[in-house]
């Protein structure tokens, strides 16, 4: 035992033991977005009569009542397994972004396998969604069922979900930097020396794996572009808001239609089958609606598209995918954001073309740089979408003006809107958070666990005299007073009420802070915000009916504040 616990005690705690636990977890992510494709992709084969090395998407017409049968049977099954859930209470499934903001990295890895397998129900039936969602998720739920296993710490257990989360978006895209990125930027929230190394090593186990397995299921072969001028670079920026503004007005919509799916007399198990047949009804149009959307845009971006083509594409798109996840199908919009993202480019370089022909924008150039910026604003993670098209066009040269973009489109959507589409969904089932940022340290201080319970209560209408000889100086700095029915009345300072008044007055007259008090379950970064409004050292905390429950001094809740922070910082930096 002596040797083994030699070893899990290096893994824990030394950097390069870090990256040895990295790796494998990187590795178990490729192989599970191998598998999860390969049976996505015999799905399609068996329901749709296509190719094994043909898309879904990239077909010319598929067989309708397929698609109505699959759509409306997998949106069935959905809807029955979710009920069941809601009957025996099961709790919602934690995504790696809302594990790693409030959790610490704790992800269920059974809820990981059944948001697995739904996400492979819904795409490979048809829905318009992506497996992504499924790849980070089970990539991360593996690599922190690991970390439990080993005892990690909390940063540490963070950052190997955020290597399970990169191995998995790696080997899906065949790209190391993207799959990197999107750990740091969307799962860890955070880019440090202390977590670079063992991300970058899951990336690359994680590329490494779907190579040998076969390839990268959504890799993104994409031509050289001429070189760029200022007009150009400049014109890019300016898609970069037009993204912005496209992904804000999907991510409100996805709300819209959310609501009018629930509004309607129908039962929950029914509305997947309801969202199934829309879709299979907008396959009817173009099958580009269908699947994530990778065979449509290999098809679409080296054509030459009418503008009306575009706009249709681009609605009939969008109108799918967030039919198919307001309804209740499981899945990602990281692909079909890319996918738009490329139709949109391509309209824009004809509008630019119509109204200023002398910048010279090139459409490929402006279609890569369209998938990298509504990708930014709907997903979220602006150097994740930047090397996205770095990688998948080996064009270093076009790097700069996509990031431009980019960064536009995410300061705006930031600016305008404040949500991805993973954190607008939490948003939407009352989580404040904003991001993967650790703030579940400060959830778990919670003022019950802080207060004082030993507070002396004294009803209001006890007089000075009585105070005084119950509590005199050297005692309680702070009493509580209650009215008649026992409910919070105020605060009185030991020291005052020794200090001033008549022996006869009631001690109503000297109770302060009547107005502001703590509930038990608010965190510590509320109780804070409130001495700060009350600009007082201490405030009574009551139940909900209004009784005293205790009370809880600034000073002491700073310090507590403080140490956790200092606590989650040395984590963060690789401190002890």
């Amino acid at each position: 035992m002596k040797p083994l616990a030699a070893l899990l005690s290096f893994l824990r705690s030394n950097a390069i033991g870090r990256v040895a636990l990295a790796v494998p977890v990187g590795a178990a992510a490729g192989l599970c977005v191998t598998a999860m494709t390969l049976i996505a992709e015999l799905a399609h084969v068996a329901i749709y009569g296509i190719a094994f090395d043909e898309k879904l998407s990239a077909q010319a017409h598929v067989s309708i009542s397929s698609a109505l049968a699959a759509l409306c049977g997998a949106g069935l099954l959905l809807g029955l397994f979710d009920l069941w859930r809601q009957r025996v209470g099961a709790r919602a499934i934690v995504d790696p972004v809302e594990a790693n903001a409030l959790y610490g990295g704790r992800l269920s890895l059974r809820d990981g396998l059944l948001l697995a397998g739904m996400t492979l129900l819904s795409n490979g039936a048809g829905a318009s969604v992506g497996l992504e969602a499924g790849y980070a998720q089970i990539g991360s739920a593996l690599a922190s069922r690991v970390g439990a296993l080993l005892r990690l710490r909390r940063q540490d257990l963070r950052m190997l979900v955020g290597c399970g989360a990169a191995g998995a978006i790696s080997a899906a895209f065949g790209a190391p930097l993207t799959g990197a990125f999107y750990a740091f930027e969307l799962i860890i929230g955070a880019y440090t020396l202390a977590t670079a190394a063992p991300v970058l090593a899951a990336a690359v186990a994680g590329r490494l794996t779907v190579h040998v397995l076969g390839g990268a299921p959504y890799s993104i072969e994409a031509p050289l572009v001429p070189a760029f001028g200022v007009l150009p670079y400049l014109a890019l920026a300016g898609l970069g808001l037009v993204s912005a503004v496209l992904g804000v007005a999907a991510m409100r919509a996805a709300a819209l239609v959310e609501r009018a799916f629930h509004a309607r007399a129908l039962p929950g198990w029914a509305r997947p089958v309801v969202g199934g047949a829309l879709v299979a009804g907008l396959a009817a149009l173009t099958p580009q609606t269908l699947g994530a959307g990778h065979g449509a845009l290999a098809l679409d971006l080296p054509r030459t598209l009418s503008a009306a083509t575009l706009v249709k594409l681009i609605g009939l798109k969008l109108s799918a995918a967030l039919i198919s996840l307001a309804s209740g199908f499981r899945g990602g919009l990281f692909f079909a954001s890319l996918f738009v993202g490329a139709l949109l480019g391509k309209l824009y370089a004809l509008g630019v073309a119509a109204v200023a022909p002398g910048v010279g924008l090139d459409p490929t150039a402006s279609a890569l740089a369209g998938m990298a910026t509504l990708g930014a604003a709907i997903v979220g993670g602006p150097l994740t979408m930047a090397f996205l098209v770095l990688e998948s066009s080996g064009d270093v040269g076009l790097a700069g003006p996509v990031l431009a973009g980019c960064v536009a489109s995410h300061l705006t959507v930031k600016a305008i809107f404040g949500y991805s589409f993973s954190t607008w969904r939490l948003h939407l089932r009352g989580e404040d958070i904003s991001g993967a940022h650790d703030v579940g340290w400060v959830r778990a201080l919670r003022v019950g666990e802080l207060m004082d319970r030993q507070t002396p209560v004294l009803p209001a209408g006890e007089t000075l005299a009585a105070f005084r000889l119950d509590f005199p100086p050297g005692g309680p700095a702070f009493v509580a007073l209650i009215d008649d029915e026992g409910r919070y009345a105020g605060l009185v300072s030991t020291a005052q009420a020794h200090a001033e008044g008549e022996a006869d007055e009631t001690l109503a007259r000297f109770g302060r802070i009547v107005s502001m008090t703590l509930l038990p379950d608010q965190n510590i970064q509320q109780a804070l915000e409130a001495f700060a409004e009350a600009e007082s050292e201490v405030l009574a905390v009551v139940d909900p009916q209004g009784r005293v429950v205790g009370t809880l001094r600034e000073a002491y809740a700073a310090r507590r504040y403080a140490a956790a922070l200092e606590l989650a910082s040395a984590g963060v930096l690789g401190g002890a």
